[in-house]
């Protein structure tokens, strides 16, 4: 019995010596090997790191006016994990946030996710009242959300920013890295029950900068109504307006119409994503006889012809495999070059093209800038469509030197336009006037045209408006001589040119003895009416005379009259 007895305690032994040194192993294993790791997790079990978001910088106009601002908002999450009660739940964030609540429910219920969303970016006053419920299981943090008080004032030029304030279109997305700042953040230290009671080290969030833009809210606000209405006046399908000062180049108004809520940008652009293109960059048209100026221009300029030079001119000629003709029907007369401008002539314009040739013309279409990106460095920029001369055929010369066969961006136009404005010196467009308190935009420049030349293209343009028989008398504006030229062109369809679709515009300046502002407007698709001088030109009148106005610009022909 007693044998047995010592067996029982020399086994105990041996088992509880084996357990100590599975334990001192054990320990040693730990402590000497896995000591950093094991240590790390347990500094990560008590530890977590809290981001601080930026706020976006703001975007101004030029007057100090907000046009994109950062508005505080709350995000509602849960831990469905937490929730007891995933119908009851639902049904009061639901009420209270404005949810439907069978749209909660589903995420609410699982209990795989630690993480959900209820609602992003909520209303905080709705989210207060939320929190005040102690509902277990949900959660709050601030964000900020992208706010366009203006609403549809520059909603195409502004673009949008996603709901990670992230810029997506438009101003927003060129902008995006200057706007957005730099998320900072927090090391804090918790308790066993999760709350934070230390701040173990912090990195502050730098802010995004502010913005301010050449754009002016009042004259950008008037531009849309104007072509809003144009476009319902002529059943259109669109319309776009640039208001430029040829000096600066700074872009006063860019419209689009229709346009659209900015606020709304996703929902709007998931139905029709064009309403939300800035057309007067993005796309492009055959200018038509608003191209001409360019024509003229270079035949000045290389002294093959002057203002007085006449020819006589039938109907129509022939260029190679294509007929041109005048817009309506006459017998031959003889027309000087001012006249072949003023009644926008497309056989005379062919005629001075021809002594001019291809070359040459080639040449000033690129010095003008035609074919190249503005500079402007919008997303979606189009260069505009020019074929280079070494692939001209025959029949070019008769279409490129009256606005056919060649694709121009709006601004691409009004550039062209700024430039005899401003003395034959082309002067970059530009949107952004300055970043925070940084210096203002210096842009390039370039000299296109001399002097001599801009201000003999400058009269004859007065002559388009002022002149009887000219094709843009309804541009006229009471007080002011207008410099301008309209167009008309047929659209471009696969195998040749549409009989029913039309592109309407008129591009001038105004007042034309000292140039202030150039203003281009292009109708796509009018009804009723096609003609550039008919459809366009009381549209470049209606924003041209608000635009004076305001600016408070003095009348340079004060006894002229409507």
């Amino acid at each position: 019995m007693k044998g047995r007895t010592d067996r029982r305690i020399r086994l105990l032994l041996v088992v509880l010596l084996v357990a100590f040194g599975l334990a001192l192993g054990r320990a040693v294993w730990l402590q000497a090997l896995h000591a950093a790791p094991l240590a790390q997790l347990a500094r990560d079990q008590h530890r977590q790191t809290v981001v601080l978001p930026a706020s976006r910088g703001t975007i101004y106009d030029r007057t100090g006016t907000p046009l994109a601002v950062g508005e505080q908002a709350t995000t509602v999450y849960a831990d469905p994990r937490r929730i007891r009660d995933a119908r009851r739940a639902a049904q009061i964030a639901g009420r209270v946030l404005g949810i439907k609540p069978a749209a909660l429910v589903a995420r609410l219920s699982d209990r795989s996710k630690g993480f959900v969303y209820i609602a992003r970016k909520a209303d905080p006053e709705k989210a207060a009242r939320l929190a005040a419920r102690k509902v277990q299981g949900l959660g709050f943090y601030r964000e900020e959300r992208r706010v366009y008080p203006q609403r549809s004032v520059g909603a195409q030029v502004l673009g949008y920013a996603g709901v990670d304030n992230r810029g997506l279109e438009g101003v927003e997305s060129a902008l995006d890295r200057v706007l957005m700042g730099a998320s900072g953040s927090q090391i804090i230290v918790k308790d066993p029950i999760g709350r934070a009671i230390e701040i173990v080290s912090s990195t502050p969030a730098r802010e995004g900068r502010d913005v301010y833009l050449t754009l002016d809210h009042n004259l950008q606000a008037n531009a849309e109504a104007v072509l809003s209405e144009t476009v319902q006046r002529w059943h259109a399908k669109a319309a776009t307006a640039v208001v430029l000062n040829p000096k600066t180049g700074a872009i006063l108004a860019m419209a689009s119409a229709p346009t659209y809520d900015a606020n709304r940008f996703a929902e709007i652009a998931s139905r029709d994503r064009e309403r939300t293109k800035n057309r007067v960059v993005t796309d492009t048209y055959e200018p038509g006889s608003t191209f001409k100026v360019v024509t003229i221009s270079a035949a000045l300029s290389e002294a093959i012809v002057t203002p007085q030079t006449t020819f006589d001119l039938p109907y129509s000629i022939e260029v190679a495999d294509r007929v041109i003709h005048d817009s309506h029907e006459r017998g031959t007369e003889r027309m000087s070059v001012a006249q072949i401008l003023w009644q926008s002539s497309n056989v005379g314009t062919v005629t001075i093209a021809r002594r001019l040739g291809p070359a040459r013309l080639a040449a000033w279409i690129d010095r003008f800038g035609f074919g190249h990106g503005t500079g402007l460095a919008f997303p979606g920029e189009s260069s505009g469509i020019v074929l280079p001369e070494a692939q001209w055929s025959g029949s070019t010369i008769g279409n490129v030197p009256i606005g056919q066969g060649i694709a121009v961006t709006g601004l691409q136009m009004a550039g062209a336009y700024a430039t005899v404005a401003n003395g034959g010196m082309w002067v970059q467009p530009h949107l952004v006037d300055r970043v925070a308190d940084g210096p203002t935009t210096k842009p390039k420049h370039r000299r296109v045209l001399s002097r001599k030349v801009a201000r003999t293209m400058s009269r004859l343009l007065v002559g388009v408006v002022d002149t009887e028989g000219g094709t843009g008398s309804l541009a006229a504006v009471p007080g002011y001589h207008v410099a301008g030229k309209t167009g008309t062109a047929q659209k471009p369809i696969p195998g040749g040119y549409s009989t029913s679709k039309y592109v309407a515009s008129f591009v001038g300046f105004v007042p034309a003895t000292k140039p202030r502002l150039v203003i281009l407007v292009m109708v796509d698709e009018p009804r009723d009416a096609i003609w550039g001088g008919v459809v366009a030109a009381p549209a470049f009148q209606s924003i041209a005379q608000f635009a004076l106005q305001y600016l408070e610009v003095p009348p340079d022909a004060p006894l002229t009259v409507p």
